[in-house]
């Protein structure tokens, strides 16, 4: 069987024993199966998986982004390559969000509901766009590595690439080793990648054990609008950026990027997803490593469209809920806000909620009340919206790779899963 199949298969097996085990211990919340199997073993390994994921991020992303950069830089293409790539997240996440308030507009998940009982929760919306801004260049960048500040470490990375470039043959003994160091880590890669179909099955059936049905009831129609909006961005938005502006079959792409979506989905992070996405984009769609280099862990870090689609119909939800008419000048200001704030706030741990704090006072809409109504179900939203989030980054790195003629275009088109 090959590993997208068991990837797959883990997937459906863990969403399973998730819920069958959620319903046998439903008489007993603190049983032997929740304590020892759910939360003993499952969580364990699960953990395990995604620690050794982030463990080869900061590799990743330094040591290919330096490779990438160092001959591009020689080449002086990392300007125009930098300006469509960020022109290109922005687009799809203004996409993403006007879609998301126009879907919820239409369907209208809030109406009719009331909000006297729901408790406030603490959010902490004080965050200076300038001292956002000036966090981006690191002074220490070993302590950017450390911290895993991803905004930091690329730009000491597309700094120290530029300087192997321009240096000629002092420089080349560098570049020699950072590329002899890139393939170590791909081999490591390679190796975790191989137990993925264990991690996500554990990940999946630790969480749907603990979840069940009930925090759904109330928020149904909400969860499914915003499902319904993630879709509609990760099979029409993207797969018609790549025919408009690329010319290639978007169904290729789906099909070689399904496994890693499955993959996002269970980690729910976009970094931890970072080294299958980079060996999928490159080893399966033919992107050149020195586009996927760059573009993808600055998608990793800044391209939100799943997380502006959830901003976008939360807004819509909570106005409806309490009967406010934010008017189009309101909705406007939305886009524009949850827009700038996917970079603006990047590497905010929960991000997604912070953002939409922000959002939600731009609307003149309340936020903690707001917040606390639809947290519930936010945990299994945040992995769909990832797995959008890095089919978005893969579409743009694929357009990019095109437009630059760094595009094998016959590894793209192959049958090879």
């Amino acid at each position: 069987m090959s590993l997208t199949r068991k990837i797959l298969l883990a997937m459906v097996l863990g969403i399973v024993t998730g819920l069958v085990l959620n319903l046998l211990s439903a008489p007993e919340p603190d049983s032997w199966l929740q304590q020892y199997l759910v939360m003993g073993l499952f969580d364990t390994v699960g953990k395990i998986f995604v620690a050794s994921l982030k463990l080869l991020v900061v590799p990743l992303v330094f040591v290919s982004l330096v490779c990438g950069t160092a001959t591009l830089g020689s080449q002086s293409r990392m300007g125009s390559m930098a300006v469509k790539t960020i022109g290109l997240y922005l687009m799809t996440t203004a996409i993403a969000i006007t879609l998301a308030i126009t879907v919820a507009n239409l369907l209208g998940p809030g109406l009719g509901l009331s909000l006297e009982t729901v408790d406030a929760v603490t959010v902490d919306t004080n965050l200076s766009l300038q001292q956002t801004i000036v966090n981006i260049f690191p002074s220490n960048p070993v302590a950017a590595m450390a911290e895993g500040n991803m905004l930091q470490v690329i730009v000491f990375s597309v700094l120290l690439g530029v300087a192997i470039a321009k240096s000629g043959e002092q420089g080349a003994p560098v570049a020699s080793f950072f590329e002899h160091l890139n393939h170590v880590v791909l081999r490591m890669i390679m190796m975790l990648v191989q137990l993925a179909p264990y991690g996500v099955f554990c990940l999946l059936a630790k969480l749907f054990a603990s979840l069940g049905f009930a925090v759904f009831q109330d928020l149904l129609f909400y969860f499914l609008t915003v499902a319904g909006v993630l879709l509609l961005q990760c099979l029409v938005v993207y797969p018609g950026m790549l025919k408009l502006l690329a010319r290639l079959n978007p169904m290729v792409f789906l099909r070689k990027m399904y496994p890693v979506m499955v993959f996002g989905f269970s980690t729910a992070s976009s970094n931890a997803t970072l080294p299958v996405t980079m060996s999928t984009v490159e080893g399966k769609l033919g992107v050149d490593n020195k586009v996927a280099s760059f573009t993808l862990p600055l998608g990793a870090t800044i391209n939100m469209d799943g997380t502006a689609i959830m901003q976008g119909v939360a807004t819509v939800f909570i106005a409806q809920a309490y009967g406010i008419d934010v008017g189009i000048s309101g909705y406007l200001m939305v886009v524009l806000t949850a827009t700038l704030a996917s970079i603006g706030t990047a590497g905010v741990p929960g991000v997604g909620m912070v953002t939409l704090a922000l959002v939600l006072q731009q609307a003149g809409l309340p936020v903690e009340e707001g917040i606390a109504l639809i947290i519930g179900v936010d945990r299994l939203l945040d992995m769909l919206r990832t797995a959008v989030n890095i089919t978005g980054d893969a579409a743009v790195t694929t357009v990019v790779a095109k437009s630059e003629g760094l595009l094998d275009e016959h590894r793209y088109h192959s049958k090879t899963l």
